[in-house]
């Protein structure tokens, strides 16, 4: 397996690679992650079952297309593919552990790539992943309808599959004209999960965001996942308004739009997730 990975990234890279040190490191609960490198160059590599390969394609896609925005920096895909009967991707190796004055160049690279848009309206040309759960991209005209089918009706859908119960759903999925009134949000280039966990600086100082759910969507909905698990530093939102306002209504969308990422971590890991989405609900209700 290892020696048809390096050859499959030498090809890639147009020059031979082999592998002569390899070493396990972070990269999430999904998959398994290595270092490789052949004393020269090193790249990032992720490992999975062989019946994953749809999800690395998905990922290296979704770089590209934020890679070739040239606006923030993302680790380029290299190559991805099966062999031996695991999935794998390579990616640029990148050194993080930077800090200074990034979170706020951060947030103006992130309003830049915000402000590449889609001809096509919202969605990507293929489905992808929200962690391990397969998310639906299909172009669609409107955000309303976007967001309430393929997003909120789609997880709510998984999440009811899992034994969740959340009783006031359609009674959501009905009020959204109205939490969305006046709201007409351009398909903004969106990285789709953008927690703190996928958001880094590198030792140089240079912000990098990885590991994205890519497609054309209200950007507010990165924002508002950066303060999901813990905000971002505050020069991030300084800069990212300073750069590209927010429009009036954003704190009450903002719950809208991270009840998305709790419904589906209720269809990953079930437990406590549940309750707290139907409380987001209530509160969007009153």
């Amino acid at each position: 397996m290892w020696t048809a990975i390096a050859q499959h990234i030498g090809a890639k890279i147009g020059t031979s690679f082999a592998i002569a040190d390899r070493r396990s490191v972070g990269g999430g609960c999904i998959n398994q992650a290595y270092q490789v490198s052949d004393g020269h160059q090193s790249f990032f590599l992720k490992l999975n079952q062989a019946s994953q390969v749809a999800m690395f394609e998905a990922e290296a896609l979704g770089l590209k297309e934020m890679y070739d925005s040239q606006t923030i920096r993302v680790p380029k895909p290299i190559c991805w593919g099966t062999a031996d009967g695991s999935a794998y991707i390579a990616l640029e190796w990148l050194e993080l552990g930077g800090g200074g004055d990034a979170w706020g160049r951060m947030g103006e690279a992130l309003a830049a790539m915000h402000r590449v848009t889609s001809d096509r309206g919202f969605g990507w040309h293929q489905g992808n992943t929200i962690g391990a759960t397969p998310q639906p991209n299909p172009w669609t005209a409107t955000w309303l309808e976007f967001y309430r089918e393929h997003r909120l009706r789609h997880q709510f859908r998984l999440a009811g599959r899992r034994g969740g119960r959340f009783p006031r759903q359609h009674e959501l999925l009905m009020a959204l004209p109205d939490l969305l009134a006046n709201h007409n949000p351009a398909p903004a280039l969106v990285h789709g999960d953008l927690w703190s966990g996928n958001a880094a600086v590198t030792t140089g100082g240079e912000p990098v965001i990885l590991d994205p759910a890519t497609y054309f969507g209200d950007r507010e909905v990165d924002i508002a996942m950066t303060e999901l698990f813990g905000r971002f530093p505050s020069a991030f939102y300084d800069a990212y308004n300073a750069t590209y306002p927010l429009a009036p209504g954003y704190g009450r969308r903002k719950t809208l739009y991270n009840l998305y990422h709790i419904l589906n971590h209720f269809t990953l890991f079930g437990g406590s997730y549940e309750s707290q989405a139907n409380r987001m609900i209530d509160q969007l209700l009153r």
